[in-house]
């Protein structure tokens, strides 16, 4: 029998879109670069990240579900001061661009790896296949775009997962780097990288938005039954995401310590080629552009949302996915090292954080915003310990940097 809308399987979706976010090309780096550079140590780092992600996002399912609106829109209803609006619009749409750096540039050294197409071509390729899924959301509804990003994940998963099969790492090791730990400036550099790249700001942006979208037409189901679909959607949807991060990170550890030329894209496909075989680096080409594809388009949508909820653009789909594309075909294009504005680009998402998740914590606690869907006292305890953790890591970064250890 097929399953009804009132399933709970039916209603599973927009959790595996904004799951994408969690496996981006920016990811693959930092995860690559922490494996590689201090091998199991930080673990516990990318653990601890995925669970505060989960978190993260229902909070923002929550947000959409209880109010009809996205974050972004939300937000820009309740500044008072239209300078104000656009200031907080722009560091939203300044992280966006960040996020898609990342994304385009992915799928450029992708396709560069697996077709030698040169890497400003290949993100211009990466953009316009990214337009074309945000038409297929925008013509045809929630449920198509979210088809082709969900099978775009399982290619990540297996492209990613492929290597781990072949090298798995000791279970003592592993486990091991789960005790929280840190050994000098640039492990935190990269604590800092991971973390912006695991609880990203576009996507605590974009999840409030496509439940709304998705469940629009839904409102005659009960609130609280969507919420209970939605914590099945988040979990499945972590637990792939929060898997193959671990993964690229636990063979990073297993196979590339000691390795020349890892702290690239191509210099750790090299090398995983030449540890694993033709056919893991493949695999690893494959899971790469597959993530490029996925994450700049759901990247691009929450870019679209931030600039109508918060800047009140009225560019046109096309006006507001150059406005974020651009920058990263001009990075390639002045031969900046693709892996270094990766890495830099994850930094830079870390310190958006705080400017996502305060508000998002502070509206669902409010009785008033979200009626029976209100957050629990403990889920806004820990909403707020999440963020301060987040902040002190931060500001340690900076000292770090400043001081010069890192």
């Amino acid at each position: 029998m097929s399953p009804t809308p009132r399933h709970p399987a039916w209603l599973i979706g927009p959790a595996l879109v904004a799951g994408v976010a969690y496996l981006d090309p920016g990811n693959v780096a930092v995860n690559m670069s922490a494996g590689a550079k201090f091998g199991y140590l930080l673990v516990w780092v990318l653990v601890a990240a995925n669970a505060a992600a989960w978190l993260i996002q229902y909070m923002s399912a929550k947000l959409g579900l209880a109010t009809g609106a996205s974050l972004a829109e939300l937000l820009g209803e309740r500044f008072t001061s239209n300078t104000a609006r656009r200031l907080y619009g722009l560091q939203a749409q300044f992280v966006a661009i960040a996020t898609d750096i990342a994304e385009v540039i992915g799928g450029a050294v992708a396709l560069w790896i697996l077709f030698d197409i040169p890497l400003v071509a290949g993100a211009i390729i990466t953009g316009v296949v990214s337009t074309i899924l945000l038409q297929v959301q925008a013509r045809r509804g929630a449920r198509p775009f979210e088809f082709a990003i969900v099978t775009l994940m399982g290619v990540i998963a297996v492209g990613f997962g492929y290597g781990l099969v072949l090298a798995p790492p000791p279970a003592g090791d592993a486990i091991g780097g789960l005790l929280p730990r840190f050994d000098g400036g640039h492990s935190v550099l990269l604590a800092a990288s991971i973390m912006g790249a695991t609880v990203m700001p576009h996507a605590i942006y974009a999840h409030s938005s496509l439940a709304r979208d998705r469940f629009g037409v839904d409102r005659k189901l009960p609130l609280l039954h969507l919420i209970k679909a939605t914590r099945i959607d988040v979990t499945v949807a972590l637990s792939i995401a929060g898997f193959v991060n671990l993964a690229i990170l636990l063979v990073a550890a297993r196979v590339l310590p000691g390795v020349e030329g890892t702290d690239s894209l191509e210099g750790a496909h090299s090398a995983i080629s030449s540890a694993l075989g033709a056919g893991a680096g493949f695999m690893f080409a494959i899971g790469l552009l597959a993530s490029g594809l996925a994450s700049t388009a759901v990247g691009a949508y929450a870019g679209s949302d931030i600039m109508g909820g918060l800047l009140r653009s009225r560019l046109t789909l096309l006006g507001r996915r150059l406005v974020t594309m651009i920058p990263a075909i001009a990075i390639l294009a002045c031969g900046v090292d693709p892996t270094f504005a990766l890495v830099l680009s994850q930094v830079i998402l870390s310190f958006g954080i705080p400017f996502a998740l305060i508000p998002l914590v502070w509206l669902t606690s409010r009785r008033e915003v979200m009626g029976e869907a209100v957050n629990s006292r403990i889920t806004t305890a820990i909403g707020w310990f999440i963020t301060a953790a987040i902040v002190v890591l931060n500001v340690t970064l900076i000292v770090l940097q400043l001081t010069g250890a890192g």
